[in-house]
């Protein structure tokens, strides 16, 4: 099934609304900004269907205007359900002079035989500030589906002013590649990563370096990237804890404070 959904935000006297929205099944979007009154916009990422099933196909689409500042939530883990011949998904973000987006995703859950690709094309301009995150499963551990699926395949793009500035690009094909070899998960069940670029990032490498240090049971780097940014990759045992960790460091970050 193809599905579509398109998001544009906007913002008028230093608050940011929802503009316009359009959305096929199985989507929805829920307004859950508690603070009407604070500044960014809370939308919540619904979906009805209980995951991505064997040809589905996802088209979403984030505008971000001038001076919006967004944070976008999701429901629940996303389950991938087995497949044959795969599914996919495509998503567009555009932010506009500083303009902010946070978007921490729940886990992915891939099942047995789950074929899955997805391609994320961010455009910049100046002054934005975004956090961008991703984690992923080894699958249903509990139902001894431990590396079962046959591939994750996410390549994230990031444009500044047109020009690609960063490519993030995650293939996991159990059925290829040792998941436990040095280089790989080394014996890990679950990875994260979040991208964060803003203007004064490298100054909260410190605080993020010490925060991660007193985590239990993980392993993780934090590079400077090529624009201003940082990428924390993370591996752990539980979805729970790294979903939890990226929205912690997410929290250390000050997102409302775009400056011209």
């Amino acid at each position: 099934m193809i599905s579509h959904l398109h998001i544009q935000t906007a913002e008028r006297h230093g608050i940011s609304y929802l503009k316009q929205s359009y959305y096929t099944p199985p989507f929805k979007v829920a307004n859950i900004t508690e603070d009407k009154k604070a500044g960014p916009l809370h939308l919540m990422l619904m979906c009805s269907s209980p995951g991505i099933l064997d040809g589905d196909d996802y088209q979403l689409k984030i505008n971000i205007e001038e001076n919006a500042h967004l944070h976008l939530h999701t429901q629940s883990y996303q389950r991938l359900f087995n497949m044959k011949q795969g599914a996919r998904q495509k998503q567009e973000v555009y932010l506009q002079k500083n303009a902010s987006l946070i978007y921490i995703p729940h886990p992915a859950v891939p099942h047995r035989q789950s074929i899955f690709s997805s391609h994320n094309e961010i455009y910049l301009q100046e002054n934005n500030l975004l956090m961008w995150g991703e984690l992923l499963t080894c699958g249903r551990k509990l139902n001894g589906e431990h590396f079962d699926f046959i591939k994750y395949h996410s390549i994230t793009d990031v444009y500044i002013n047109s020009r690609l500035a960063i490519k993030e690009n995650w293939l996991v094909q159990p059925g290829i590649t040792n998941m436990q070899v040095i280089g790989q998960w080394e014996g890990y069940t679950h990875q994260a990563s979040l991208i964060i670029i803003k203007e004064d990032a490298l100054q909260f490498y410190d605080a993020l370096n010490q925060f991660l240090l007193q985590q239990p049971q993980i392993t993780f780097g934090i590079s400077t990237l090529p624009y201003k940014g940082l990428i924390v990759r993370i591996l752990g045992y539980k979805a729970e804890q790294l979903f939890t960790c990226l929205n912690r460091i997410a929290a250390m970050i000050p997102s409302n404070q775009v400056h011209t």
